[in-house]
């Protein structure tokens, strides 16, 4: 329950930008970036961010958005472990009001990766001899509800070599003395990550699926490292807001773009106080099942994603409208397909709360089986709409004009009027729309996120693996093969052998 007389630490929005003035090491365009608060290609989405801070301290949101945890730290509600299925409907409800304020379209907000950083609150005594270190990273994490992303994937290079061979690449230690470790190599991607305080860094299933004791000690870590650590180096990719021509041309890619990053590790140093996992092949591999982040990572993904398949049934909805379409029937199925998409993806987000299991001490996690089934979905759905979009409003997102300028044009407008107008819209409303409509599903934003939401939980064989590995370790796989033995056992070659069916037989 929110406590309005608990003392409250967390980052409002302005606290949060003078947070990023920390002179942390960024290039992008061939040069170092100096502020990311005010560079051209990041300050509209840490304006962003920063909103969402400002709603944990607006008296209208907060009590909504905030709780106080065991240890009498009041911060955002999915930063702390639920107890409870309400506690993790409370946490969804959360979840689903920041992301409402970017229309879904931010995925890895501090929310995400609160996903695992609250369970250090009850599981830090897995991370022994560093157990001390997790608890007081859940406590500084949660206290100011710090911005984090991760990296967990290799780059994508001499992945057929075993992987204690990639020494060149791949992170791994380089040295170590009383006061910490330092670590060179390259992790892959880091979205977001120009904007966080800081950056978790492990294997992810598939790399320590890899990982031989003997082998790979010097890359079984798991680390956080700030965003100011000398010898860390984010090499960012494109930035859309920066090739952004204006709002009106590109409403979405000039504030939501969540750079995605490589970040470089040369002889980085990680004090001791940031090490969870050291040289420890075995929780290397066994800290992602046991932190529970799979099963909540899954909450904040397809409560996110539900929003944004409702922004993209409120644009195709209006698409249709402006095309004079709205009224066939084969467009009418199309656009209650992608409704229905959208309320599957929000019965998954309250399946999740609603039906948890066991987590590490006290608190309770989604089931791990519904956690899987929705990220196999998931993962699938966006090209869907994409498929929808393109077949349903064919070539109309093109039936527009370059840029905003020659809205500006006197004598232009006659003939954009005519012959740019919509059904029952004016040129220029038309036009805003389906500028909107190709930011959001053809631009090379829209792009990025067709690759993103295909690969944003792994890659397609290893969710269809986890699941039957899972199937298989929870008796699932036993019981679905017992339904059919029980089947066939009602029968034989002389006939039925159940009672309730002798004599019945049929010649």
């Amino acid at each position: 329950m929110h406590d309005d007389t608990q003392e409250n630490a967390l980052f409002t929005g302005e606290t949060f930008l003078d947070s990023l003035r920390d002179g942390r090491e960024i290039w992008l365009d061939g040069e170092r970036v100096g502020d990311v608060t005010r560079h051209v290609a990041f300050r509209n989405s840490a304006r962003n961010i920063a909103r969402l801070y400002d709603a944990l301290h607006d008296p209208e949101t907060a009590p909504m958005m905030t709780t106080t945890d065991r240890s009498g730290i009041l911060t955002h509600r999915f930063f702390a472990p639920s107890y409870s299925a309400d506690d993790l409907l409370a946490s969804r409800d959360a979840i689903a009001h920041w992301q409402r304020l970017t229309y879904g379209w931010m995925g890895r907000t501090p929310d995400y990766k609160a996903a695992f950083m609250a369970q250090l609150a009850e599981g830090h005594d897995f991370y022994e001899p560093f157990g001390a270190n997790a608890l007081a990273w859940y406590n500084r994490c949660a206290s100011r509800a710090l911005f984090m992303n991760h990296v967990l994937v290799d780059p994508p290079v001499d992945r057929n070599r075993p992987h204690h061979e990639g020494t060149d690449i791949f992170v791994n230690v380089t040295g170590e003395n009383d006061r910490g470790i330092t670590v060179s190599g390259a992790k892959m991607a880091a979205t977001g990550s120009a904007l966080t305080h800081a950056t978790f860094v492990a294997p992810n299933s598939g790399t320590a699926a890899r990982m031989e004791e003997g082998k790979d000690e010097a890359f079984a870590l798991v680390f956080i490292v700030d965003m100011d650590t000398p010898g860390l180096k984010l090499i960012s990719r494109p930035s859309y807001e920066k090739n952004a021509n204006s709002p009106f041309d590109a409403p979405l890619s000039s504030r939501f773009d969540e750079n995605d990053a490589v970040l470089i590790f040369d002889d980085a140093f990680i004090p001791w106080e940031n090490v969870l996992v050291y040289r420890d092949v075995e929780k290397a591999k066994g800290f992602y099942a046991a932190s529970g982040f799979f099963n909540r990572f899954n909450l904040q993904a397809s409560t996110r994603l539900a929003v944004k398949l409702e922004f993209a049934a409120g644009l195709l909805m209006k698409g249709v409208e402006a095309t004079g379409t709205a009224s066939f029937r084969g467009v009418q199925s199309q656009v209650g397909e992608l409704i229905g998409m959208s309320n599957l993806v929000w019965a998954l987000s309250t399946a999740l709360a609603l039906d948890p299991e066991a987590g590490v001490g006290d608190s309770v996690v989604p089931k791990l089986q519904t956690a899987a089934a929705a990220r196999m979905y998931m993962t699938s759905v966006w090209s869907r709409v994409r498929e929808i979009f393109e077949t349903i409003l064919a070539g109309a997102p093109i039936v527009t004009v370059s840029s905003n300028k020659d809205l500006q044009v006197p004598e232009l407008s006659p003939v954009i009027e005519r012959y740019f107008r919509g059904t029952g819209l004016p040129a220029m409303e038309r036009i805003k729309l389906f500028k909107l409509i190709w930011d959001a599903l053809y631009s090379e934003f829209a792009g990025r996120h067709a690759l993103y939401e295909r690969n944003y939980a792994g890659n397609t064989e290893q969710q269809r693996l986890d699941i039957l590995r899972w199937s298989d370790a929870r008796g699932d796989s036993n019981r679905y093969k017992a339904a059919v033995d029980a089947c066939m056992s009602d029968y034989d070659v002389e006939g039925w052998r159940v009672p309730y069916l002798a004599g019945t037989d049929t010649a």
